[in-house]
């Protein structure tokens, strides 16, 4: 989408495109409209709190991995309330947990983040 020369006093339109994700860009549309006009805008339905919460610790973990931390100290941060110890890491299933957010977190950062706003389907 781009706004050029938008002038204030005209009106604005949208052009949408029929296909399977049309409901999440006709939402999308709605929460732009409540915004331009000053309105409450809704919270947004496609992202469940649970999505949300793990997006962020996946972009934590890319975070951590790209500055050079090992997995182990990345567990440390992201699960501060779990006990690593370093004799029992090899099986620990936060060890698991902790690389697949890296790696779900790289997939968002190459691109991927356009998943985040779709309606999840079956």
């Amino acid at each position: 989408m781009a706004l050029i020369d938008v002038d204030d006093a005209g009106p604005l339109g949208a052009f949408v495109m029929f296909d399977e994700l049309t409901p999440d860009r006709l939402t999308a549309i709605e929460r732009l409209w409540h915004a331009i006009f000053g309105k409450r805008v809704p919270p947004d339905p496609r992202m469940t709190l649970q999505r949300r919460q793990r997006a962020r610790q996946m972009l934590r973990a890319v975070d951590a991995r790209g500055s050079g931390a090992i997995y182990r100290v990345v567990a440390e941060h992201l699960f501060p309330q779990h006990k690593i110890d370093a004799s029992s890491w090899v099986g620990d299933p936060i060890r698991e947990t902790t690389i697949r957010l890296a790696r779900d977190g790289l997939k968002l950062v190459n691109g991927g983040y356009r998943t985040l706003l779709r309606r999840p389907r079956r």
